[in-house]
């Protein structure tokens, strides 16, 4: 009998060891990582996606108009990689290719109006939110090889089963999209 409780209790102190073995080479890995690619974010699960520093001086590639239940207008950015992506028709993306989504209440303009005969001017109003969707087929792999991140007032929206959304949506579109719903405009 003791013999057995010494084996089990052997058992997991090994199965212990071996977890902690495991986290401290995957940290040393993604830490070297980031090394290799300063001022990177290191790409984690879904929810660790962040801002970018200077994304609002990215290039515009798209604007869009959201009907229905939010009622926004959307100004789609992309850092250089996605942007060159996006002008020379490559799909899949590259790796590396990040595309910014921000929001912002479509709302009528009384003071443009007031120049019009009718009103007729709609305008960007209070922001709503910024999205975020990261090229990493490596991290993201469970995701169609993209992260995807939500931002309110400059903080990220970390609630789980929004997040999962994202996915869930993106997979709808045909394969040739890569998980895009953005089209260049020239």
């Amino acid at each position: 009998m003791k013999l057995g409780a010494e084996t089990g209790g052997m058992q997991r102190l090994v199965l212990g060891l071996s977890g902690a073995l495991f986290t401290v080479v995957v940290l040393l890995q993604l830490t070297a990582g980031a090394q290799d690619k300063p001022n990177t974010p290191i790409s984690l699960p879904i929810d660790t996606v962040t801002l970018p520093d200077g994304y609002r001086d990215w290039k515009l590639i798209s604007v869009a108009h959201e009907a229905g239940k939010n009622n926004d207008i959307r100004a789609i950015l992309g850092n250089e990689i996605a942007v060159k992506a996006f002008r020379d028709g490559k799909r899949p993306f590259p790796e590396g290719t990040v595309i910014a989504r921000l929001a912002w209440q479509y709302q009528s303009s009384p003071r443009n109006d007031a120049v019009f005969s009718a009103p007729q001017s709609f305008v960007a109003g209070p922001p709503t939110n910024v999205q975020l969707s990261v090229k990493d087929s490596k991290h993201f792999a469970a995701s169609g090889g993209w992260g995807y991140g939500q931002f309110e007032g400059g903080r990220p929206n970390r609630d789980p089963a929004l997040l999962q959304t994202c996915f869930a949506c993106h997979a709808k579109l045909e394969s040739r999209a890569d998980f895009v719903f953005t089209h260049y405009s020239p």
